[in-house]
């Protein structure tokens, strides 16, 4: 399966980190019901449930945009040598597979201009930033990194009011503050005329998403307003670290009724492969169909 493709004229390269089982799918979803995973048994497995573990299957990766000006790579995944006690499966990752891919795309850390954080959650922003002489700094040397204001502004306070209480933003944010490697933009920040944010809180305080190319030939990639299938047919199911629940089923609902039945396509960050897809009606939810 191929993991370019195009939006107009647009090259997109999804670089994956890791993908497969995670998560028990009620814990991952408080809401959802025994009866609502039965219901929708037949289309979730083995694509977006695995039959044996029943757990979700899930994706991590970055998605690379090639513009005729720029090259923008949007989440940076988990990053090695990161200290994650609290998720033994990312802790102290010391895999090749995500500079692999990299190279797939036929890109280096050097050739990225723009690193768009939709959200500084730990498995967005690992890549951030690498280990170089005991210190952490930018991995990506040239480029400039967008981090929402709003989101910024929260996690930092987070840090600074109980320290260490976020690594992750300790060793993949503040040493690109510290760089002055970033940019900090509002949430409806546009870079061009094909690539522009979209404020999407819920998940989040100050989520974005990122819209590319033109109308008729564009693509959402959506980062975590959404994580599974299962929350385009039930945008009503909140995930269990969501910052504000209600606000995501409002996110989710007004971005879905707006792309439903249209050309755009939805790439959401951890959606399985192929990871893009349209919306159709399902009922009073919506139904992904995998492109």
């Amino acid at each position: 399966m191929t993991q370019s493709f195009t939006v107009g004229d647009l090259s997109v390269h999804r670089v994956i980190e890791s993908e497969g089982p995670l998560f028990d799918p009620k814990v991952f979803f408080p809401t959802l019901t025994q009866e609502m995973l039965d219901e929708n048994a037949s289309w979730l497995k083995p694509n977006y449930i695995d039959p044996a573990s029943g757990q979700l299957m899930l994706c991590v990766q970055s998605y690379i945009v090639r513009t005729p000006h720029h090259t923008i790579l949007i989440d940076s995944c988990i990053g090695n040598h990161k200290p994650r006690p609290d998720f033994p499966f990312w802790d102290q990752m010391t895999s090749d597979r995500y500079e692999k891919g990299l190279a797939a795309a036929g890109v280096g850390f050097g050739d990225i201009d723009f690193v768009m954080c939709t959200h500084l959650h730990v498995d967005h922003i690992g890549w951030n930033t690498k280990l170089e002489n005991g210190r952490w700094v930018p991995a990506f040397p040239k480029a400039k990194y967008l981090f929402g204001e709003q989101e910024l502004a929260y996690w930092t306070e987070q840090e600074r009011s109980d320290p260490g209480s976020q690594p992750w933003i300790v060793d993949s944010v503040l040493p690109v503050v510290e760089a002055r490697r970033h940019q900090v933009v509002n949430s409806d920040y546009q870079l061009s005329d094909v690539v522009k944010l979209l404020p999407t809180p819920g998940h989040t305080v100050g989520h974005f998403s990122v819209q590319i190319g033109k109308p008729g030939a564009d693509a959402i990639i959506a980062g975590d307003m959404v994580h599974s299938p299962l929350q385009v047919r039930y945008p009503e199911l909140g995930m269990f670290v969501d910052y504000d629940t209600t606000q995501g089923i409002a996110t989710r609902r007004n971005l879905f009724s707006r792309i439903c039945d249209t050309p755009t396509l939805l790439c959401p960050a951890h959606f399985p492969s192929p990871s893009k897809g349209r919306l159709t009606r399902w009922g009073d939810g919506f139904r992904y169909n995998p492109v």
